[in-house]
Formats: structure tokens, sequence, C-alpha cells
């Protein structure tokens, strides 16, 4: 027996099956996490967008044309959840509302512990953190994601040429902070 496509699971979903939902959840729920716990940094934003996410494509996923693959759909609603996350961090962090937030973050980052090194993670944060957030997103979406110029083109609505160029500034900028750590 063949795996389903996303195409036909979003038909089933759109037909009533409550299990093609729960399939291309399952399915998406780790890109999901890991493309946010790269823009953000931090496992409880992450967690946080992946459950937004995952309720929008509940609440939406009637509104997807199949223009593109289902993953540059959902690569798009998180990279905006995200941007709206960071949004709200930087007001936090002007207003000094974070000390209620930071120690929820220490103790969900055991979890990481069980998936990478701790060190590198903590170094490879703070090089993306040192990113602007145009290269960072797009550093995640083609580094890690693995994402081709013409899919992150369309997530972001910017052409290839400026995808390109803001690719190039980032690896630069990786490594040079890289080496300077």
């Amino acid at each position: 027996m063949t795996e389903k496509s996303d195409f036909e699971l979003v038909e089933e979903f759109l037909d009533g099956s409550e299990i093609a939902f729960n399939t291309i959840a399952a399915r998406h729920r780790n890109n999901i996490y890991w493309h946010a716990r790269r823009m953000l940094g931090n496992h409880f934003d992450a967690d946080e967008i992946t459950q937004q996410v995952l309720v929008v494509l509940y609440e939406k996923l009637n509104t997807f044309n199949f223009n593109s693959a289902l993953s540059t759909w959902i690569y798009s609603i998180t990279a905006k959840r995200a941007i709206n996350q960071l949004r709200k961090r930087k007001v936090r962090e002007v207003l000094n509302f974070d000390d209620a937030h930071n120690w929820k973050l220490s103790v969900s980052d055991d979890i990481v512990r069980n998936y990478e090194d701790k060190e590198k993670l903590k170094k490879l944060n703070y090089v993306l953190d040192k990113l602007p957030f145009k290269q960072r997103q797009i550093f995640v979406l083609r580094h890690f994601d693995e994402l081709n110029y013409d899919e992150i083109a369309e997530i972001t609505n910017r052409s290839v040429g400026s995808i390109k160029a803001n690719y190039f500034h980032a690896i630069k900028k990786v490594t040079e902070l890289m080496e300077n750590e």
C-alpha cells in the first residue's frame, strides 16, 4: 500500500476525514517545530508556534489552493507566526516583561539534550540571533530545511535574486561569527 500524498490527504480532510488531518499533522509537525525552533532559538516559543500552525492548518486548510506543495504553504504560515513571535519578544524585552518568561525556557532546554549537543545549539542560536531577520529566515530555509531558491522565494514573496543575495550574506556572516566564537 502506498502512502497518500499531501494533496490526497487535504482532499480527504475537506471531505470530512479527521484521520486525514491527523496524518497531515503527524507528517509535518517536526518540520514545523524545527523551522520555528531555528527561527526563534528556543523550545518554548517553537512549541507554541507549532501548536498555532496546526490550529491554523485545521481552520484554513479549505483555503489551500493546490498551486504549491503543502509543505511550502505550511512553511509560509510558520514563518509568519515566527515573525509575529519575534515582534512580541522585542516588545517584552523593551518593557522588561521577559523575566517571567525566562524560567520556562531554562526548564525546557533539558529536552534538547536528547537531540543535539547543547554547546553547538547555544553557539548556533547565538550566531543566528546575530543575523538580520531576512537573512536568518533564508539561511534556515535553505540550510536546515533544504529548500531550493524557488521554494524560498515563494514562501517569502521575494525574488530568487534577492534570496540568493541574502543567503550569500548570511553564509558570510555565519562563517565570520562561527570563526570569532
